[in-house]
């Protein structure tokens, strides 16, 4: 067996029997191209966003926050008039329509009904929502006499659900832990959180980082992959019973980012 001069007895693939190591080819000199920066996001303004379940609090206070910065938003409704009543109340351009309509004319779609009509939704506009970007952000979640708790889904989360229900969509999940309450309010210029955002493709995260990144005060945060969605799901019981305790609208900062 062969060896590289001044090698020692690293031995080289020479095409014999009993050779280990492959010839080394100029492409093994190839520099790697450079680690992509995680702040480095789309532009995402142009994009129509679709809100689903968007005459309920958290629905109609995203459709306004991402309306008032710029974004085209069409809310979603079971009955078309009532999306338009909600779209009228809120002014920006916002548009209304029934669900069907709203998956097929946007972009990016937000899921956010109520979790009770989750699976049912999303089964009757499956073919609607092919090919679109879904943001998935509904809490699985119970109440009773001590509060609220984190319900078991089948699937692992709601979002896992979604994937599972729309397997030519590109789900992802994100805007779970923000108050209604802060996101309805005028008076509030920011709202001074991060999102976590999940899902399987990077791009696809990347637009929802994006988009989060379109509210003056909250940023974006990958979280991993949607199989980590139910604890990020779960997490707003807990915050329930934090702001119960300190009548508050807390919501989440990631540290040394």
């Amino acid at each position: 067996m062969r060896t590289t001069r001044g090698s020692g007895s690293l031995p080289f693939d020479c095409g014999l029997p009993g050779s280990t190591l492959a010839p080394m080819t100029s492409s093994d000199n190839t520099q790697k191209p450079p680690v992509k920066d995680p702040w480095e996001l789309p532009d995402v303004s142009g994009l129509v966003v679709g809100v689903l379940g968007g005459t309920g609090d958290q629905g109609r206070g995203l459709a306004y926050r991402l309306a008032r910065a710029g974004q085209k938003v069409i809310i979603g409704s079971r009955a078309a008039d009532r999306a338009q009543t909600a779209a009228d109340e809120l002014g920006l351009g916002v548009e209304g329509a029934d669900n069907a309509e709203c998956a097929r004319r946007s972009d990016i779609v937000i899921i956010a009904v109520p979790w009770e009509g989750h699976a049912k939704t999303l089964e009757a506009l499956r073919e609607d929502l092919a090919g679109k970007l879904v943001v998935d952000c509904v809490n699985p979640l119970g109440f009773d006499k001590q509060g609220a708790y984190a319900l078991q889904v089948e699937e692992g989360s709601a979002a896992q659900q979604a994937a599972a229900l729309l397997p030519d969509s590109r789900v992802t999940a994100a805007f779970h832990h923000l108050s209604a309450v802060l996101l309805q309010d005028e008076s509030i210029d920011e709202i001074d959180t991060d999102v976590m955002v999940l899902g399987e493709v990077r791009a696809d995260t990347d637009i929802v980082q994006a988009l989060a990144a379109r509210i003056p005060g909250m940023r974006g945060v990958f979280a991993g992959r949607l199989r980590n969605a139910h604890q990020v799901e779960s997490l707003v019981a807990n915050l329930i019973s934090t702001n119960r305790r300190y009548k508050a609208h807390a919501g989440l900062r990631v540290t040394d980012l």
